[in-house]
C-alpha cells in the first residue's frame, strides 16, 4: 500500500506526517494543505469526489502545472537571451519542457511512488512521469502561490537543466527535422506502418521511411508515434551532415 492509498484511510495522523516530511524534502519549503498534494498524486481510476460532487484528480492539477511551467521557463528565457526572437523563444522552451523532459524528471524525484490508483502503476505508459511533475507544480500554485511555484521550477527545472548553448544544439523531433529537410530538397518521403506482434504476443508498430522511393530507415516500437520517431532518428544520422548543412 503506498503512502497516498494509506492516507484515504480511516488512520491518518502517522500516514500524514510520512506523507508531509516526504513532500517537505522535495519541495524544499513545508506544505501548508496537504489535499492540494494529495489531489496531486490521485488518479482518476480512483473515483473519488469532493462534497460538491466533483472528481478528485490530479489532470486538472496537471493543467495548471503545465501552464505555470511554460509561464516561468518563457520568463527566464525572455530575460537571459534578450536577442532571441519570438520563434527562437517557443523553440527553445518547447525544447525544455518537452514531454521527455518532463517524464525525466519525475522519474528523478520518483513521484509515480506517491500515485494513489484502482490500475496497476505498471499499466501507466511512460508519461504518467511527467504528467504527475506537472500536477504537483499546479499543487505547489494553489498552496503556495506563484513565488513559491517559481522557485521550485527555478530548483528543479532551470538550475540543473537550463544550458541555453547546449539546448540550441537539442533536437526535439526527429521525425519533423527529416521531414523539413525532404520539403526543402523537394524530396519525397513516406512513412509505412504495420502491426508488428513480435514473439511474445506484445503489440509492436514496425515502420519503414521511404525517402526518394528507397527505404532508408526501419524500426519498431509499442506506439506508432514512438516507431517514426525511432526511424527518422535512423534516417537522421543516414543524411546528417546534408541536413545540418541546409537547416542550420
Amino acid at each position: 500500500m503506498n503512502i497516498i492509498k494509506k492516507m484515504f484511510s480511516k488512520s491518518r495522523s502517522q500516514e500524514d506526517g510520512i506523507f508531509f516530511n516526504a513532500i517537505h524534502e522535495i519541495l524544499g519549503f513545508a506544505p501548508v494543505s496537504l489535499e492540494n498534494y494529495q489531489k496531486a498524486f490521485t488518479h482518476r481510476s480512483s473515483n473519488k469526489f469532493d462534497v460538491n460532487g466533483n472528481a478528485m484528480n490530479y489532470e486538472r492539477l496537471e493543467f495548471l502545472g503545465d501552464a505555470m511551467i511554460s509561464a516561468v521557463i518563457a520568463a527566464h528565457l525572455f530575460e537571459e537571451v534578450p536577442a532571441g526572437d519570438e520563434g527562437y523563444l517557443t523553440k527553445m522552451r518547447s525544447k525544455i519542457v518537452s514531454r521527455e523532459h518532463l517524464n525525466e524528471l519525475g522519474k528523478e524525484l520518483n513521484l509515480v511512488r506517491f500515485v494513489y490508483s484502482k490500475v496497476p502503476i505498471q499499466h501507466f505508459g511512460e508519461n504518467i512521469h511527467g504528467n504527475i511533475f506537472e500536477s504537483l507544480v499546479g499543487a505547489i500554485y494553489v498552496d503556495k502561490g506563484y513565488s513559491f511555484c517559481e522557485r521550485f521550477i527555478q530548483k528543479r527545472v532551470i538550475i540543473p537543466f537550463v544550458d541555453i548553448a547546449r539546448l540550441e544544439g537539442k533536437v526535439i523531433s526527429y521525425k519533423s527535422l527529416v521531414i523539413e529537410w525532404c520539403q526543402k530538397e523537394k524530396k519525397h518521403f513516406h512513412y509505412e506502418i504495420f502491426e508488428d506482434n513480435g514473439i511474445d504476443g506484445q503489440k509492436y508498430f514496425g515502420v519503414k521511411l521511404s525517402i526518394d522511393e528507397k527505404i532508408i530507415a526501419k524500426a519498431r516500437a509499442t506506439s506508432k508515434k514512438k516507431a517514426e520517431e525511432k526511424a527518422s532518428q535512423r534516417a537522421y544520422f543516414v543524411f546528417q551532415k546534408l541536413i545540418d548543412t541546409k537547416l542550420t
